[in-house]
């Protein structure tokens, strides 16, 4: 898929990819197709992704788990990960150096109603090392979408 994916057409295999700038640029994939109401956000870190220490920079680690978080948000919504969530409050704790190599950050709801829910996560290294956590509040997004985010010029 490349471009912005209107929200009723998801991936049939769940697997969502060049959906976004951000992650075209990162080069990360989302899963909303697992069918357990949780997304997987996936990269694999390389030297692109690193900090000055030769970890996993900070706040691309936070921008995995807002994937993750937003789109198990959106999986509350319907099960195509499709229906469009923005972030209200995201909290990041940082546990272990993320070190080059296979990541994945998993979404889980636990709680809210249909505009406002609360979803927490985890963010692993293949190796099984807890590398962050996350909490969030989404709030259900409007149907308008800002023409930059298709890749026009404003």
């Amino acid at each position: 898929m490349t471009g912005l994916v209107p929200p009723d057409s998801a991936a049939p295999d769940g697997i969502l990819t060049d959906e976004t700038g951000t992650q075209r640029l990162l080069g990360y994939v989302l899963d909303v197709g697992q069918g357990d109401g949780r997304a997987r956000c996936r990269m694999l870190v390389g030297p692109q992704h690193l900090n000055r220490q030769g970890i996993l920079h900070g706040g691309l680690a936070a921008t995995l788990l807002d994937n993750a978080l937003g789109a198990t948000a959106s999986l509350s919504a319907d099960d195509t990960g499709m229906v469009r969530f923005s972030t209200v409050t995201l909290n990041v704790d940082f546990l272990s150096p993320g070190l080059p190599g296979p990541v994945e950050a998993i979404g889980q709801l636990k709680g809210g109603g249909r505009k406002l829910v609360f979803v927490e996560g985890t963010l692993h290294h293949a190796d099984g090392t807890l590398i962050a956590t996350a909490s969030g509040v989404f709030r259900r997004a409007s149907g308008v979408v800002h023409p930059a985010a298709n890749g026009e010029q404003t």
